[in-house]
């Protein structure tokens, strides 16, 4: 175990000596600022790159070390630093992978930075559906045979791009399958990883990517360690892909001027679960246990634990998911997600040394289920997807470019083909993308989320009931 932080120690050294700047950003070091103290004070260490402080883009110093900690953490040939969040490492990883006009194995629900970086490398996506979980509710994870299937049908395939695990924490069973099956045919396996950083820490947590062979994996270290928002890790290994093409379009995709603040918070939270004990496990496992005891004396309360131990689902029968997320917010509970039929939490990843108000969190859970059960019943009629395995977009890229669209009400968008984006968010997995058809499925999803007032981004005037698609004939 290494409790070394070295930018975080530089940059305490750095204040140490007081420094009057006459460099940016221009808030001085805090002083013009006005923002509240808490902050305020924070923003001494927001600097620049100056003497003894190392530049992101090229790290000889101790941004360079601290890079390197954290490829020894993770056991990967090279690891980096992402301040611009796992939107830039899934990015950078596709377009390094990827030559313009290359078939690309894609797991279908994946996040919408997957999807935009393949319209940037102007690849052939060939969506393969993931298995549907009846016990989550949820798309989980691939399975080798449709993997088979999708390079038998695609044997120029050159990439697998790969969510694992899911938002909700589903991981299956097949990835080191898929991994191995991938190599042998030559195909580089790309892997968002996003929720799983500190699966590092191996059992009870799902393995990890990196761990089961995969050649490039990001991870969102502030979904569930302790850094800022935005702050991701990359990690690379093997001979399949080349890290001085990551390097090179990190360099072109992340900020010219990033944040220390947040590259601090990744190397602390580097140093967090490179010392995460035996110790630390057992006692967070005690209160996890402690915990889902009590929320599952809650009358009426359903409690589901997906395969990670730091997700968990909660479900009021017959009533939505925002209905619940609604009313856990009333009692100062803030939740994740909710979707038609449960609400997401993620629990803190504590060690022995930390508490976490567990006693008056199920009572305020409570409070929330008795609000809920006196409301209207909102829910929706659980529907397993009936969805084509592997299939390619009606059109490409680069057709959808050029291409004309027009409104049009969603119920009458059967058989049209999507000339736009919907997504709800959270989670940020596409329902439709351009160039795919509007199919029933999907439009009783659509009209699903629609029911229970859930969120959804894209191209679309939903308020209006309207979405957009391409012309018929098209």
């Amino acid at each position: 175990m290494t409790y070394r932080r070295p930018l975080v120690d530089a940059l305490i050294h750095f204040q140490q000596q007081q420094p009057i700047s006459f460099h940016v950003p221009g808030h001085k070091n805090g002083q013009l600022s006005a923002l509240p103290e808490a902050i305020k004070s924070a923003m001494a260490y927001d600097v620049t790159e100056l003497s003894g402080l190392d530049d992101l883009h090229y790290p000889e110093e101790v941004i360079g070390e601290a890079q390197q900690l954290l490829a020894e953490a993770y056991g990967a040939d090279e690891s980096f630093f992402l301040v611009n969040g796992s939107t830039s490492g899934n990015l950078a990883m596709i377009l390094a992978a990827c030559e313009e006009g290359d078939a690309v194995l894609v797991q279908r629900n994946s996040h919408k930075s997957v999807f935009h970086a393949l319209e940037l490398a102007k690849v052939r996506p060939i969506y393969v559906a993931p298995e549907w979980d009846r016990a989550s509710l949820t798309a989980t994870a691939l399975r080798l045979e449709d993997v088979e299937a999708a390079y038998a049908a695609y044997p120029e395939a050159k990439v697998l791009v790969v969510t694992y695990p899911n938002y909700y924490g589903m991981a299956g069973a097949d990835l080191e399958a898929i991994i191995s099956f991938c190599h042998d045919k030559g195909i580089v396996v790309l892997v968002d990883e996003a929720h799983g950083a500190h699966f590092v820490l191996g059992s009870p947590y799902p393995p990890s990517a990196l761990g089961l062979g995969a050649d490039a994996v990001v991870q969102s270290a502030h979904k569930s360690l302790p850094a800022m928002t935005m702050g991701s890790f990359l990690h690379v290994q093997g001979q399949l892909l080349d890290a001085g093409k990551i390097r090179k379009y990190l360099r072109m995709l992340q900020s010219s001027s990033p944040s220390y603040l947040i590259m601090a918070s990744l190397d602390d939270a580097r140093s967090f679960v490179q010392t995460y004990s035996q110790p630390d496990k057992r006692s967070f496992e005690d209160k996890r246990r402690q915990f889902l005891s009590g929320l599952k004396t809650i009358p009426k309360l359903e409690v589901f634990e997906p395969d990670d131990p730091l997700k968990l689902m909660l479900r009021v029968g017959h009533h939505s998911g925002p209905q619940l997320k609604k009313q856990l917010e009333e009692t100062g509970i803030h939740a994740e997600l909710a979707d038609p039929h449960q609400v997401l939490l993620i629990l803190p990843l504590l060690k022995h040394v930390h508490s976490y108000p567990f006693a008056e969190i199920r009572s305020r859970i409570k409070e929330g289920v008795r609000g809920v059960l006196q409301e209207e019943r909102l829910s929706v009629d659980i529907k397993v997807p009936v969805q084509q395995m592997i299939e390619m977009p009606e059109l490409s890229f680069e057709e959808l470019e050029v291409g004309e669209f027009e409104w049009l009400p969603y119920p009458k968008a059967y058989g049209r083909i999507s000339a736009g984006t919907v997504v709800p968010y959270p989670p940020g997995i596409p329902l439709i993308l351009p160039g795919e058809k509007w199919t029933l499925e999907k439009l009783e999803n659509l009209a699903d989320c629609l029911a229970t007032n859930a969120q959804i981004q894209g191209d679309h005037r939903l308020s209006e009931k309207l979405i957009r698609v391409l012309p018929r004939g098209r």
